[in-house]
């Protein structure tokens, strides 16, 4: 390169060095600072939007956790027993985080039977045996669809009438009371009258009022369904006449009820001693759905059962509805099918006690002394309020302790 143009070069380079301007270099200042100040700014905005975020997260588990034990158990009216008893459930239940029971206020049997099939949240009802009946034309599968836990107490049939009715046919064409609807006395009892054959005016009011209407002769009867002693009928005070009449247990109620029969221990202003009243009862049980074992719905009602079953002595002690102490955890309830976990606990309570009887029989052939009476303990703890079982059982196991010595 010639010196001229060496020179000419170097003009150039410094002409465009004194064209530009002196503050040349601050914008890439400015962009580094512009840079930090988005990014802490993004920053900010990022760490608002995780903190929401967080937030629905933590909320998110614990509904998750709160609804994961949860048991909805559809129980019935106020007034009505089963609600009693549902309450009674999520009482002795209870376990926390781990189990919790919410007792449902239903209109009733009917009800109870639809929240099972359809409603969103309902884990379990009880029920009463014939409530399935209105259902089979529309749900002809529904004895598959709906199982049992468990066999609880009896609703007994009472049929209380005016001095002049001596017979159930001579109610025919009288005003009779059946309570308010969707009450058991509401369901059951004209389906019981239509089996019985018998025509009558059905009312359909509270019984309070009906009781007042009998006394007045406007009213020639009330059907109550529900546990006995019924409290009103006990405390009141009926002229000479009063009276429950008899309803035989026959073919026509072997489907779903149960003889029954009251006495002067339930009503002694209203039977005579030695003088029973035969009458039928409707089975009350408490019923889930049919659910598959791989969802998480079976799961929750199999926890809920092993937790009814292991606690039962508790209801069936003091400060609960007597009937408990009736209950045998191995009733059948006719026509159903018993849900699988509920027979699990049955067969593992089963082989436990098999299991302590070997251990018993070991212990005797080895020459320790075994208390008959730690045998028969055993048999009362695997079929409670069962003699019959229990009886069997202990005989089972004294004969083969017979075969093994």
């Amino acid at each position: 390169m010639s010196m001229a143009l060496k020179r000419f070069t170097l003009t150039i380079a410094a002409a465009l060095t004194l064209l530009t301007p002196a503050g040349a270099q601050a914008p890439s200042r400015q962009t580094e600072t512009q840079a930090q100040t988005h990014s802490r700014q993004t920053g900010r905005q990022t760490a608002a939007r995780s903190a929401p975020a967080t937030s629905a997260t933590k909320e998110a588990i614990e509904k998750e956790k709160l609804n994961a034990w949860t048991v909805g158990l559809a129980g019935g009216l106020l007034e009505g027993a089963p609600i009693r008893l549902a309450a009674e459930i999520a009482r002795v239940v209870d376990d926390g985080d781990n189990l919790h029971v919410l007792p449902i206020v239903t209109r009733g049997p009917t009800e109870n039977v639809e929240s099972l099939l359809y409603l969103k949240g309902v884990d379990a009802a009880i029920l009463y045996a014939d409530s399935l009946e209105e259902f089979k034309p529309t749900v002809p599968n529904i004895q598959q669809r709906i199982t049992y836990i468990l066999n609880l107490s009896h609703s007994e049939l009472h049929v209380f009438v005016r001095p002049e009715i001596q017979s159930l046919q001579d109610l025919a064409g009288k005003k009779v009371n059946f309570n308010t609807p969707g009450t058991a006395a509401a369901y059951s009892g004209p389906l019981i009258f239509n089996r019985l054959g018998i025509d009558v005016e059905k009312t359909f009011i509270p019984h309070a009022v009906a009781l007042q209407q009998m006394k007045n002769g406007d009213i020639a009867a009330t059907v109550w369904i529900t546990s006995k002693p019924i409290d009103p009928l006990v405390r009141g005070k009926w002229e000479p006449g009063f009276k429950f009449l008899p309803v035989e247990y026959n073919s026509r109620f072997e489907d779903y009820y149960l003889p029954a029969e009251l006495s002067t221990t339930d009503y002694p202003n209203l039977i005579p001693q030695g003088k029973p009243v035969g009458t039928i009862a409707v089975p009350t049980f408490l019923a889930t759905y049919n659910w598959p074992k791989s969802s998480d719905r079976y799961r929750r009602v199999a926890r809920f059962i092993d937790h009814l079953f292991d606690r039962m002595e508790i209801l069936q002690g003091s400060g609960f509805d007597p009937k408990w102490r009736e209950i045998n955890l191995a009733a059948n309830v006719p026509g159903l099918a018993r849900f699988p976990a509920a027979q699990e606990w049955l067969d593992r309570t089963a082989a436990d006690a098999t299991m302590n009887a070997e251990s018993s029989t070991a212990s005797r052939t080895a020459g320790v002394q075994v208390d008959p009476m730690q045998l028969r303990a055993q048999a009362a703890r695997t079929a409670p309020h069962n003699r019959a079982e229990q009886e069997r059982l202990f005989r089972e196991f004294m004969e083969w302790r017979q075969q093994r010595r």
